[in-house]
């Protein structure tokens, strides 16, 4: 059989960039290449796409600060012929391949929050992962808190914040919503990034600030205090796999960027998570409820907070989980008996049975 053509997409124009990086060097030596026939494209931090050489890529992928896309790569742009997706030289308009499936690894802005889902759509070619509403939903931590409030799940309490609203009374308002300490986040960003954990008037201004720079909509959160137990769900539709749980207990105040990224020792995983058979079963039921509620498809890891009262409280969803050495989702799936080759194939085939479910809708009367 012909190999399938996939491309990954890594780097992007997101905070999340350098992470991105680390996720595709552990991705791209794993992808069975009887199988596959393998494709590079890394999105800059500036949003131009390079088609790169895969060997150049793996000399510095231990220190994703090197790799420079500009570096004697050719800026393409994609135009779909006969449901396959070429790569143009942007400069000479030549051909340089193509793909009939992509493999997103870019987390974060303008990748993880659907513009890049609906870039692909328009060129109508199969991609990994949710559509266009299940990214937003997702991304956006206040949107994704009305939904999953809506459907009968339990978040922590929140107020939302958009920049043209900053004046001197919020800090006033937070105060008589939340006692210390609580969280302001970015609305629209994963990875940790932006996040202070608030335990003193001195530094809310800082932290709105940090926050600002991120994002032009934040999210100030009740504190939940209790386990963190985060789960893997691989599938679309009815037919969704959830994995054992596990558990982080963060060696900083919170798991922090430094704690998921940098530091070897920021944070204790167990798997799997020491729940009960009854507390085990309401996880994967809930895991599958948030996944559905928030229309997302292929994967997602779900990040729940188990409090002393034995209730559950979802955090947030993450519609492009990392896949770094230290990643949970796919240690999360490996402890469940998918491996992390045979959980690509799945991701792919769903990639394909998603586009196939697009194709039976009519777009013309």
């Amino acid at each position: 059989m012909a190999k399938i053509k996939l491309t990954l997409l890594i780097g992007g124009k997101t905070g999340e960039h350098r992470v991105n990086l680390i996720s595709s060097k552990y991705v791209l030596p794993s992808i069975d290449r009887k199988k596959y026939e393998v494709t590079l494209l890394g999105i800059d931090r500036e949003g131009a796409w390079y088609l790169l050489d895969q060997n150049n890529y793996l000399v510095n992928a231990d220190d994703p600060s090197k790799i420079e896309f500009s570096k004697n790569n050719p800026i393409v742009s994609l135009i779909n012929i006969s449901d396959e997706v070429f790569f143009l030289d942007f400069k000479t308009g030549n051909k340089l391949g193509s793909t009939q499936v992509f493999f997103s690894l870019i987390g974060g802005t303008y990748a993880e929050d659907g513009r890049l889902q609906g870039h692909l759509d328009m060129l109508n070619i199969p991609y990994v992962g949710a559509g266009v509403t299940g990214s937003v939903l997702g991304i956006d931590k206040v949107i994704m808190k009305q939904v999953l409030q809506q459907s009968g799940i339990k978040t922590a309490r929140f107020l939302s914040l958009k920049l043209f609203e900053r004046n001197q009374n919020n800090a006033n308002k937070i105060l008589k919503e939340f006692s210390y300490p609580f969280f302001i986040k970015p609305a629209n960003l994963g990875s940790s990034i932006g996040i202070t954990k608030v335990y003193t008037r001195s530094q809310l201004e800082s932290a709105l600030d940090l926050a600002f720079t991120y994002d032009n909509k934040i999210i100030i959160e009740e504190y939940i205090k209790g386990r963190e137990i985060e789960c893997a769900v691989l599938g679309r539709d009815d037919d969704l796999f959830v994995s054992i749980p596990g558990e982080i207990k963060p060696n900083h105040d919170f798991y922090t960027y430094e704690a998921k990224y940098i530091d070897p020792n920021g944070a204790d995983i167990i798997i799997p998570a020491l729940l009960s058979k009854d507390k085990f079963e309401e996880l994967q039921a809930l895991a599958k409820q948030a996944f559905t509620a928030l229309d997302c498809a292929g994967f997602g890891r779900i990040d729940f907070f188990l409090t002393q009262d034995g209730e559950f409280f979802v955090n947030e969803i993450n519609t492009i989980p990392g896949f770094t050495n230290i990643s949970l989702y796919p240690k999360l799936m490996e402890a469940s008996g998918i491996s992390y080759t045979d959980l690509l194939d799945r991701l792919i085939e769903y990639a394909f049975q998603e586009k196939k479910s697009k194709e039976r809708l009519k777009i013309m009367i």
